[in-house]
């Protein structure tokens, strides 16, 4: 817009020197150059922060910059140029002028600076960081002209902060959303320029006066003061993305009542979020996210989907791809946990190499009634959910999978674990660091050739894992509870820990990608203690079948007379018949009843994290009925199956001497009987002989060293075994009454089916009552009964 001569009714003064007004004018130039120096600093340095993260999270592909004289000419802004220099172009003094002249004069100021151009009488004042552009009017303007002048100047003062904001949210890395927004207030802006054209061709013409203008500008005034307000919170708010939707949706809102205001809100919210909404359509619609300036409110991480399969910690399904909470659109906060499982249901499928179309993808448009986006993305959601679960349960056969480790891990596979520990029994009493993985690949191979596992498809999945610490130790690492002992065994190196094969012992399973996601490392190693703690009991029960069947050939010899013979059957079979019930009950009222709750579940399972939640519950529960979750259970427990174990071993060793004294004896026997009656030189070879054998055999058994006689060792192995199985019996009906574990009932009604231990119990608390009794001369009343082990109905 060309500038209009001034008018010269009175010459300028000619003056060589500048007066004070000018030198006035040129410092506070001068400070405007330094205050516009820091506020680019400012604005290039928070490019520049937007920018390295927005390349970081891109791996190494840069985004696209605009070349630095973009920001070196300010020409090229359209806002007031305040550093300029000092202006050599004189104007008449106005309070000269007579007050016709002073109001064409200030109209025409007034079009300059509507524009973001400096007049002769109204300039603008530097910038002092963010805040609202301030003008310097004339003093020796007519006071009611000055008046009007200051009612139109906040136009002028919102069309710089709207021009600036335009101009700085065009650079690439403040987003998309803040281009669309800024494109379309520039498209507004454009309205009002056109505005201003039309009143300049009035004031060409000589028909626009001040009061014409004022009531020409007040239609735009509002318009402007919008922008510039909106501009202003997105300045403050640092908005990106989805937070400057937020912000627009919720000013559309804050102006109901205004309807022109509310209106201009819609139209910039709605081209701000088309952007966005495209976006989101890729992601709920395809599973894909394209997000390089971190404006979706779904954030995807660099995660491997193989580590899923190794690291137990790793939390693929929950961690590859997150909600940004900032990010957000205040009206999709409702519906951004479906928004983030639909995108990741199809992400898994299309990761598999199915390409995915969904039928019910329908353009997303921006409106004030949240039913629309609701609707559609329930659409999506239910569409993703059927894809991936006909995926995972038809196509890679989740709950076949399921069947198989239940097979193998929960033992459901009987005649199989039955010819895999024969095979293996010798190899895994030898210590961990002895034994050749490789022999017991073999040997597992062969046992699921030999039994019905030989039918399975997935046989080939199952592995050998050899653990570096015992099953004892993992339960109370992952249950965070340590002794000084046990602190002191998580801390010792694993080679200084000897393990035997057995304590050692795990299976393992190959899981593929996607099934990995619901079979995961840590669903796995829950599978693994479960395993570990049946095979013990499965172990310490052919133990003590092994003495059985010992103690039938040791009959032979004349040892029923022994009163401690009779009494080691009879521990020995109490233990069996712990062991047998413990196990009966963690198969039969635990993992089948369980089991057969998560197949019913997986049918009914809508979506894939229904079928993940089902899974870890099942596991959780199993976990927990079997005492594997209480550390004092776990413990008593661990001290029983401990008793049954060198109590076999006890056993097994006495019947050795046994059978090696009846050997000796009955060649002693036959010497005598062909050679004739044994020489005293005979005698004493054969009694040194056999104080050896003795000798040896004491050494390695393990209790009855520390016994006077074997009767002491029996009785004491005896007393041991009771304590500990009247301490679990109480813990037991303590926790089923207090913690409402009514699944414990059903142990403590099958170990004490005939009160036996009831009885004990009872007698043991009036015992103790007795003894804390104070001893005085008066007649003690009765001890109070101690209460009885809760056993339901048979």
């Amino acid at each position: 817009m060309p500038r209009a001569a001034a008018p010269t009714s009175v010459p300028p003064p000619a003056a060589s020197k500048l007066s004070m007004q000018e030198l006035e004018e040129l410092r506070k130039q001068l400070g405007s150059v330094a205050t516009g120096t820091s506020l680019q600093q400012s604005l290039e340095l928070t490019r520049k922060l937007l920018r390295d993260k927005q390349n970081k999270k891109n791996s190494g592909q840069r985004l696209p910059v605009f070349p630095p004289w973009v920001y070196e000419r300010p020409t090229l802004v359209g806002d007031f140029l305040t550093g300029s220099g000092v202006s050599t172009d004189s104007a008449v003094p106005i309070g000269t002028l007579p007050l016709a002249s002073q109001e064409s004069a200030v109209v025409e100021d007034l079009l300059y600076v509507l524009v973001g151009v400096d007049g002769r009488y109204i300039t603008a004042q530097p910038l002092t960081g963010r805040q609202s552009r301030t003008f310097l009017v004339d003093p020796n303007l007519d006071l009611s002209i000055r008046e009007l002048v200051n009612r139109i100047l906040p136009v002028a003062a919102s069309y710089s902060t709207v021009t600036r904001f335009i101009e700085e949210k065009s650079s690439f890395e403040y987003g998309q959303v803040n281009h669309a927004l800024a494109a379309a207030m520039r498209t507004l802006v454009k309205e009002y320029l056109i505005l201003v054209t039309q009143l300049e061709q009035l004031q060409r013409q000589g028909l626009l006066s001040l009061q014409k203008l004022w009531f020409y500008i007040q239609p735009a005034m509002r318009t402007v003061d919008i922008l510039a307000s909106l501009a202003t919170s997105v300045d403050k708010g640092e908005c990106v993305g989805g937070s400057t939707l937020s912000l627009l949706h919720d000013r559309s809102f804050n102006y109901t009542g205004d309807s022109q205001a509310q209106e201009l809100c819609l139209y910039l919210t709605k081209a701000a979020s088309v952007p966005y909404f495209e976006i989101l359509e890729k992601w709920i619609y395809r599973g894909i996210i394209n997000d390089p300036y971190s404006e979706f409110m779904v954030e995807e991480h660099e995660l491997r989907k193989e580590k899923i399969q190794e690291d137990y910690n790793d939390k693929y399904w929950d961690q590859r791809y997150t909600v940004v909470q900032r990010q957000i659109p205040s009206f999709l906060q409702k519906m951004a946990g479906k928004v983030l499982s639909t995108g990741k249901y199809l992400n898994v499928v299309r990761e598999c190499g199915h390409d995915v179309t969904c039928p019910v993808a329908k353009e997303i448009v921006y409106t004030l009634k949240e039913r629309a986006y609701v609707e559609q993305i329930e659409k999506a959601f239910n569409y993703a959910s059927k894809v991936l679960l006909a995926f995972l349960m038809e196509e890679k056969e989740l709950v076949a999978h399921l069947r198989s480790i239940k097979r193998y891990f929960l033992m459901d596979q009987g005649d199989f674990f039955v010819h895999f520990m024969d095979l293996t029994e010798e190899e895994l009493k030898k210590p961990v660091d002895d034994i050749t993985p490789t022999r017991l690949e073999a040997l597992l191979e062969l046992a699921l050739r030999m039994s019905t596992a030989n039918t399975d498809p997935f046989k080939d999945d199952l592995k050998i894992d050899l653990m570096p610490h015992d099953l004892i130790t993992q339960l109370l690492r992952v249950l965070a509870i340590e002794t000084k002992q046990e602190k002191a065994m998580v801390h010792a190196d694993p080679t200084e820990l000897t393990l035997s094969g057995l304590e050692a012992f795990s299976f393992d399973y190959v899981v593929k990608w996607p099934l990995s996601l619901i079979i995961n490392r840590k669903a796995l190693t829950r599978y693994q203690m479960l395993f570990r703690h049946m095979f013990y009991c499965k172990h310490v029960e052919r133990q003590l079948c092994n003495v059985w069947i010992s103690n039938k050939a040791a009959k032979q010899y004349s040892l029923h007379s022994a009163k401690w013979f009779a009494g080691a059957f009879t521990l020995r079979q109490r233990m069996l018949n712990f062991v047998q019930n413990i196990q009966y009950y963690m198969m039969f009222e635990v993992m089948e009843p369980t089991w057969h709750i998560l197949e019913k579940n997986l049918k009914s399972a809508s979506n894939i994290d229904d079928v993940l939640g089902h899974h870890t519950s099942f596991l959780d529960n199993c976990l927990k009925d079997c005492m594997l979750t209480n550390p004092e259970l776990l413990k008593v427990f661990s001290r029983l199956m401990s008793v049954c174990v060198m109590f076999t071993n006890c056993m097994q060793k006495f019947t050795q001497s046994m059978k090696l004294d009846g050997e000796l004896g009955r060649l002693t026997l036959e010497r005598g009987t062909m050679l004739g009656p044994p020489t005293e030189a005979e005698r004493a070879e054969e009694r040194a002989r056999k104080e050896l054998a003795r000798k040896y055999l004491a050494e390695h058994v393990d209790a009855p060293q520390l016994a006077s006689s074997f009767e002491a060792t029996i009785n004491k192995f005896d007393k041991n075994f009771s304590a500990h199985l009247l301490d679990l019996l109480a813990r037991l009906s303590l926790y089923s009454t207090s913690d409402c574990e009514h699944s414990m009932a059903s142990v403590i009604s099958r170990l004490d089916f005939n009160g036996f231990y009831t009885e004990r119990l009872e007698r043991l608390s009036a015992e103790r009552s007795q003894k804390a009794a104070p001893q005085v001369p008066i007649p003690r009343a009765p001890p109070a009964s101690a209460p009885r082990v809760a056993v339901p109905a048979q």
